[in-house]
């Protein structure tokens, strides 16, 4: 089963249709309980990174999130699901994300045009990318944000995004994806990206990583800081 989390950040329905238009069992859960049936874990998100972190915190999701991907459950963040994958953001104040990968989520700069970003964009894709294999480069995705990510390791992008600037469109780190866009409003090729996710799910292999011991660390070491809106 594929837990599509359902933490009040997100409207839901159309990631689900499109995992079990490909044949998947996908379920919006909405207590960690549910994690125990699952193999594979969905992060949506649209709106702010503050009042999502604290509402990951608040309905008791942080813990066993970082305890299924530890033990090496494929997890996929979209859109703010991504973001929070990070260490901060800049979003209205300073919060503390999740911290799974080194690095900050800031704003366009106001010279990248209309902010929002919202619509079809360009994905430059790393060949070495696994949740992009079978897309050609220079595949449209589809697009709404504000705010991007700067990843502080450069190995985990697997694709990147110009709007204004180059930035990181989606992340991969073993069993860690995350896209800043829309997979599953991206058309075919969108459905390609879940297909691929899907395969990884059905793999044997039960791999911990260690970026997720490192962000246990840093993240006990603080809570959330100012709380502070768009999928981020």
């Amino acid at each position: 089963m594929i837990a599509i989390v359902d933490y009040g950040m997100s409207n839901l329905r159309s990631v689900r249709h499109a995992f079990e238009y490909l044949g998947a069992e996908a379920r919006i859960v909405d207590t960690p309980d549910a994690l125990q049936d699952a193999r594979a874990i969905v992060l949506p998100g649209d709106g702010a990174f503050g009042p999502a972190m604290a509402n990951l915190h608040a309905r008791g999701w942080v813990a066993p999130l970082y305890d299924a991907m530890a033990r090496g459950m494929p997890f996929l963040g979209i859109c703010l699901g991504m973001q929070l994958l990070f260490e901060t953001s800049h979003e209205r104040g300073e919060h503390r994300g999740l911290g799974v990968l080194r690095g900050e989520v800031e704003r366009f700069p106001d010279h990248a045009g209309k902010i929002p970003q919202i619509g079809w964009n360009q994905l430059r894709i790393h060949p070495r990318s696994r949740f992009l294999q079978g897309v050609r480069d220079g595949a449209f995705a589809y697009f709404v944000h504000s705010y991007y990510c700067e990843p502080g390791d450069t190995q985990v992008v697997a694709a990147q995004t110009e709007y204004g600037i180059s930035y990181a469109s989606a992340v991969e780190v073993g069993r860690i994806w995350g896209a800043q866009f829309h997979p599953e409003k991206s058309g075919d090729d969108g459905l390609r990206m879940l297909r691929n996710f899907l395969e990884m799910v059905n793999e044997n292999a039960t791999h911990g990583t260690q970026v997720i011991a490192d962000a246990v660390r840093r993240t006990a070491s603080g809570g959330e800081r100012d709380a502070g809106s768009s999928c981020a």
